[in-house]
């Protein structure tokens, strides 16, 4: 039998339970006390998340992408695959350990997609960006909790207020991309975007890539 190895821990930023990051054979994953944020073996939404994202503004010179939440950089990955040489892709990310991760044992499980030369690691806050970024982003990505309604951490409810996205609104180019991962619909935070004033779609995405079958996740288009 495989063990289950726990290879390192983070303090979480509200002081609650640790981050903890386990290998399993070739697989890993990263927990919330015991409760798993995110596995190695299920990336395929996180991978469409950026690709239809991503082909929306493929015509776009210079384009710059902001993605809020690293993860395993599947994401990360995934955009730089479709973005041409001269686009510029930043990652906020909030906690240290996760970029550390994702410098050293994570690194290749996306293909090493932070040596890329177009990638900015930001160790932040992504509505620090936003409010920095007035016009600049052609599509801002977010999947730092599993929706609107289960948070990482209770701060991040403001990323998903009307305030939040009047702020992502302002931070992207004319006709620019906001994407949202979540792991199921929220009809009410649907009609918060309306409110923002974007024109929305809702894509329901494979959760494994590749996989018809299995778990399906949510992501929502919403254009400015």
């Amino acid at each position: 039998m495989i063990p289950t190895v726990l290879l390192d821990t983070a303090p979480a930023l509200d002081g609650g339970k640790e981050l903890r990051l386990y290998q399993h054979d070739a697989d890993f994953s990263i927990k919330l006390g015991n409760v798993e944020l995110m596995n190695s073996r299920m990336h395929g939404s996180e991978e469409a998340l950026a690709q239809l994202s991503c082909q929306e503004i493929l015509n776009q010179p210079a384009a710059r992408v902001l993605i809020g939440g690293l993860g395993m950089g599947f994401t990360l990955r995934a955009a730089l695959d479709m973005l041409p040489a001269d686009a510029k892709v930043i990652v906020a990310e909030l906690i240290p350990a996760v970029v550390k991760w994702n410098h050293g044992v994570l690194s290749a499980l996306a293909g090493h997609p932070l040596r890329d030369e177009r990638v900015m690691i930001h160790e932040g806050d992504v509505r620090q960006m936003m409010k920095l970024g007035k016009g600049e982003y052609s599509a801002i990505l977010l999947d730092v909790d599993n929706g609107p309604k289960r948070l990482f951490q209770e701060d991040n409810k403001r990323l998903y207020s009307l305030n939040g996205l009047h702020a992502a609104r302002a931070a992207l180019r004319p006709r620019g991309i906001l994407a949202i991962w979540s792991s199921g619909p929220d009809t009410n935070f649907t009609q918060r975007l309306y409110t923002a004033g974007f024109e929305v779609a809702e894509v329901r995405v494979n959760a494994r890539s590749g996989r018809k079958a299995g778990g399906h996740h949510l992501i929502w288009l919403a254009r400015r």
